[in-house]
């Protein structure tokens, strides 16, 4: 079995990993080739293209990488045509991955999509090229098989990876001894995402609300980066050493367990935090420009991922103008002041965490469709004598 599978940043890269865990499992002969991150090319994946290439974000940010992302987008088609895989798999990312999906759809490949794009809440318009290129949709949020049905693409829930993946690694004391704080430290984590663009916009301003907060309690900070991020980007990591917060890679969900409190950047790190019960504030910026050409176009009441799951305001949601050093550290000191706010918002979490949860593992109810679409692959080809067909 020849799989290609394709994923464009890191939250994409830790679920792709498991699936192909998973699918090595039961095939141990697979191979595997695509665009890889760490973790995929650590699980088997031979890499045509690094996925940390792929990480940016924001219409106006984009467009100065256009080229390059094109060109590794055409090295992955042209990877794909010299050796045709039973099936493709495409993680997230959809402004990369769906023209990626026309084009091995032209190729006669299957294509199975992992995470479904957010055509629920904006892009509606990429529903119509879902319907014509993918096999089958992989939904990790219980609202939105009913909408792609309703559209007409193949969609099926199969919960969420981070409900079986998102488990602290080490003991309370571990992690302390590992920071060199005591066990009875206040830990605060600050996530300010993991591309280089969110890290530009978002740590003056968080290590701002740091020092507010620090200036009314006692409390240690430690920023969790994910595993091979590297720390070579100077720029970044003095003004956080000169603001003595401990940079650690790799520990993202110990972190997070051992956190009293978490200020997290909109995103995949919203639902880890759920998983693991840890109170949050969180906030995203993006380019000015970037925020007006989006913002009209979202549907959704909220922003945050967390809050859609539970249909209400569970966490504080500080978005573009409204992220502030002052906004943040005044939301962050009413959770580490307040024990019923604390409560009510762990309250909600757990109510997210319990909604995201299924019966088995959602990588292995993902492996069994990825094994169908291969199935069907080859059943095609042998009604068609064997040989492939590609589109031209």
């Amino acid at each position: 079995m020849r799989i290609f599978i394709s994923a464009g940043e890191a939250s994409g890269d830790l679920y792709a990993s498991r699936l192909v865990e998973v699918l090595k499992a039961r095939h141990p002969g697979a191979e595997f080739f695509g665009c890889a991150g760490p973790r995929m090319q650590a699980a088997g994946v031979r890499a045509v293209v690094d996925q940390r290439s792929l990480a940016v974000v924001g219409i106006v940010e984009v467009i100065p990488h256009i080229p390059r992302i094109l060109g590794e987008l055409n090295k992955l088609v042209r990877a794909s045509a010299a050796e045709p895989p039973d099936v493709a798999i495409l993680t997230d990312s959809p402004s990369f991955h769906l023209p990626l999906a026309r084009k091995l759809k032209r190729q006669g490949v299957p294509v199975v999509y992992l995470i479904a794009p957010q055509a629920w809440a904006w892009k509606q318009g990429r529903v119509k090229t879902m319907r014509a290129t993918l096999d089958r949709l992989l939904c990790i949020f219980p609202f939105e098989e009913e909408f792609f049905q309703k559209h007409d693409v193949p969609a099926v829930y199969i919960g969420h990876p981070l409900s079986r993946l998102a488990k602290p690694k080490l003991a309370r004391a571990e992690f302390c001894s590992k920071l060199g704080v005591p066990e009875d430290t206040r830990i605060v984590a600050l996530l300010p995402g993991s591309r280089h663009g969110e890290l530009a916009r978002h740590l003056p301003i968080l290590l701002d609300a740091a020092q507010r907060i620090r200036d009314r309690h006692l409390v240690t900070f430690v920023l969790p980066l994910p595993a091979g991020f590297g720390l070579q980007e100077t720029r970044f990591w003095e003004p956080v050493r000169a603001a003595s917060i401990q940079v650690i890679e790799g520990h993202t969900w110990d972190a997070l367990a051992q956190a009293e409190l978490a200020l997290a950047a909109s995103g995949t790190v919203t639902i880890e935090a759920a998983m693991l019960g840890t109170p949050m504030v969180t906030f995203y910026r993006v380019n000015a420009l970037s925020w007006y050409l989006q913002r009209w176009r979202v549907r959704t009441p909220f922003l945050t991922m967390v809050n859609l799951v539970a249909g209400r305001r569970v966490v504080p949601e500080l978005i573009q103008d409204q992220m502030t050093a002052e906004h943040i550290a005044a939301e962050a000191l009413t959770l580490l002041e307040d024990v019923d706010a604390r409560q009510t918002m762990c309250a909600g979490l757990a109510e997210v965490a319990k909604k995201l949860g299924s019966e088995r593992d959602p990588m292995e109810i993902a492996a069994d469709w990825v094994e169908k679409a291969t199935s069907t692959r080859r059943g095609s080809l042998q009604s068609q004598g064997g040989e492939t067909v590609h589109a031209s």
